[in-house]
């Protein structure tokens, strides 16, 4: 990092508060990464003074997916207002926010260009610190805003565009575990979605296909199509990395099974419960395997199991892993709902996190389409 960061981190400091972890610090989260245009203001300990999200469910649900034009454009529209409206409702100016934290990725070029743009703009004019957030990264440690999580962890990303597992020796040092062989767990919900011809729900929390299938799959009869666990075999049932295309390719042949109708709603939601009943088993089994070979890499008995993320959101699989943690001991914790989805929140405290530290990062910085979380230690030893 630049040393004119660490400037700006001890102005901070020296505009009245007594250190970097005072309370009263203020930072405004970007996050453009996706089909979400979100921005947050959270302070130090945690209190989130405003938050606004613009969904884009209508724009893509008639295309069955996200359509990283049209995100992008969306971004443009939304943007400006999104950023003005959390800083109103927040009886803030610019002038009141300590500094500007925005994904810098992974995630769409498209959506990352533009929420980039905005934050660095405002930065730069108004001579804030800037925060370049790795997505996932702050979906890991928003965690520690809503509870009391000490490093280090084991934690669970799932979502649309990810599934890891990462042991979390503290910000910025992340050691990969296992990860998606190909589609990422999200994905698979969104696509068997698409197969069952799930209508999308569209609502401000908790909405898409992934939750329109978990709906559907509470009136479902999960033994009446079983399907078998991915990579439960003796080549791959030790490898801690998961595999999700094999469960949305026998979801596909069962539609041109005899036994199903794709008309007949009873037989959407019995595929439906089989199919999340099967990714369930699969992700607890795996991140069984991802807790075990983190006792070796920390060195120490993790005691919490951190899982974020927007399949989070998912009761089935809450309940999946919160019974994993019991058997290993460990305490499960989740942010609430609406904080484990793409949000401004995750973004703003990831910076609050990050300032602490004193990561920051020059207003020149660019996207990262594809950014593994560990590699984040290594671009920062670099930089110094």
């Amino acid at each position: 990092m630049i040393r004119a960061g660490y400037r700006q981190v001890r102005h901070v400091l020296r505009r009245g508060k007594s250190s970097c972890s005072d309370a009263s610090m203020r930072v405004l989260g970007i996050e453009s990464s996706c089909d979400d245009t979100a921005a947050a203001v959270v302070t130090g300990d945690g209190r989130i003074l405003s938050e606004t999200n613009r969904h884009q469910y209508s724009v893509h649900e008639a295309h069955g997916g996200i359509v990283p034009g049209l995100a992008a454009d969306q971004h443009l529209r939304n943007i400006p207002e999104v950023v003005r409206d959390t800083l109103a409702h927040a009886n803030l100016t610019i002038h009141d926010i300590d500094a500007i934290a925005v994904t810098r990725g992974p995630g769409m070029p498209g959506g990352l260009t533009v929420g980039l743009a905005a934050a660095k703009t405002l930065a730069c004019v108004h001579n804030k610190p800037l925060i370049g957030v790795h997505h996932m990264e702050a979906h890991a440690l928003m965690a520690r805003m809503t509870h009391t999580v000490k490093f280090p962890f084991v934690c669970l990303l799932a979502s649309g565009g990810h599934t890891l597992t990462v042991a979390v020796h503290g910000v910025n040092e992340h050691t990969l575990i296992g990860s998606t062989r190909d589609d990422s767990v999200g994905e698979a919900f969104d696509k068997v979605a698409r197969e069952l011809n799930i209508p999308w729900i569209n609502a401000q929390h908790g909405g898409g296909p992934g939750a329109a299938l978990e709906a559907l799959a509470l009136e479902g009869d999960a033994a009446r199509f079983a399907m078998p666990v991915p990579m439960d075999k003796t080549d791959s049932a030790r490898s801690p990395d998961f595999s999700f295309s094999g469960l949305k390719t026998h979801v596909r042949r069962l539609r041109e099974a005899a036994g199903f109708n794709i008309q007949d709603r009873q037989d959407r939601a019995d595929v439906a419960a089989a199919f999340q009943t099967t990714a369930v088993r699969h992700l607890a089994k795996k991140t069984a395997l991802a807790i075990v070979r983190a006792r070796d890499i920390l060195g120490t008995q993790p005691q919490t199991l951190v899982v974020s993320g927007g399949v989070a959101c998912n009761q089935a699989v809450r309940a999946g892993l919160e019974a994993l943690a019991m058997q290993h001991k460990m305490a499960l914790v989740c942010p609430p709902p609406q904080l484990c989805t793409d949000n401004g929140v995750m973004i703003a405290w990831a910076g609050i996190e990050r300032l602490r530290c004193g990561l920051l990062d020059p207003y020149s910085i660019d996207f990262i389409q594809r950014w593994p979380l560990d590699q984040l230690k290594h671009m920062r030893d670099r930089s110094e």
